[in-house]
């Protein structure tokens, strides 16, 4: 599969896939394609479709297979962000945040992957339920905003805000820590809780988390709107 990253703040990938090649994505996020692209909508059984369920996706996901021939297709960023493109090996999973799929080639899978201790789950934001990304092939992921990557050695840690992590490979460990300090806390703004992730491998940030956004949108509308 070829494919090609277009637009800035609202993004589009176009991919090119050969005869007999499948693109597998969510239900609906498709946005334009060549007519020889046939689509199949599966669940793929009740034990993936909840998992999907919880980890934000839609329930059933759309394969799209090139038939008598070349084909294209394309999908387009359903916010306003980056999409990135990641090549994902049998011994390179990673954890991305709820929602971020958007497509990938037929030999990746995804999963649900917790956080290990509930009080990440319960005070972490994306902490608790995000995605395993596991398999082989070509994903797709939606940012928030801009993406801003980060090679942690061995040991060397970063501490960020709730809801700022869109992906980390999964050799990275993340742990949610609370705030000291009780004027921290009450005049900081920051809230109550960091999330610490610990090297080696790779970090993904993204400059808007939507919940972030949304919560923005919220205080400018008047009361009763």
């Amino acid at each position: 599969m070829k494919y090609q990253i277009k637009g800035e703040s609202l993004p589009v990938v176009i991919c090119e896939v050969d005869s007999g090649e499948t693109v597998v994505c969510e239900s609906g996020a498709m946005s334009w394609m060549s007519p020889n692209m046939e689509m199949q909508t599966s669940g793929g059984g009740l034990g993936k479709m909840f998992s999907r369920m919880v980890s934000g996706e839609t329930l059933m996901q759309n394969r799209y297979t090139a038939k008598g021939g070349p084909g294209m297709i394309a999908f387009a960023s359903s916010f306003p962000g980056s999409i990135r493109a990641y090549e994902i090996t049998p011994s390179t999973p990673i954890i991305c945040q709820k929602k971020a799929f958007l497509a990938s080639s037929e030999g990746v899978e995804r999963s649900i992957h917790f956080q290990k201790k509930i009080s990440g789950g319960l005070f972490g934001g994306e902490g608790f339920i995000m995605q395993r990304v596991s398999g082989s092939g070509t994903v797709f992921l939606e940012i928030d905003g801009s993406a801003v990557e980060y090679e942690l050695a061995a040991g060397e840690q970063i501490v960020i805000d709730t809801g700022y992590l869109a992906m980390m490979d999964a050799t990275v460990q993340m742990e949610v820590q609370q705030v000291h300090g009780v004027k921290n806390v009450v005049l900081g703004g920051e809230g109550l809780f960091n999330t610490l992730l610990t090297g080696p491998g790779r970090v993904v940030l993204q400059t808007m988390p939507i919940s972030n956004l949304a919560a923005i949108i919220a205080r400018l509308i008047p009361s009763g709107s």
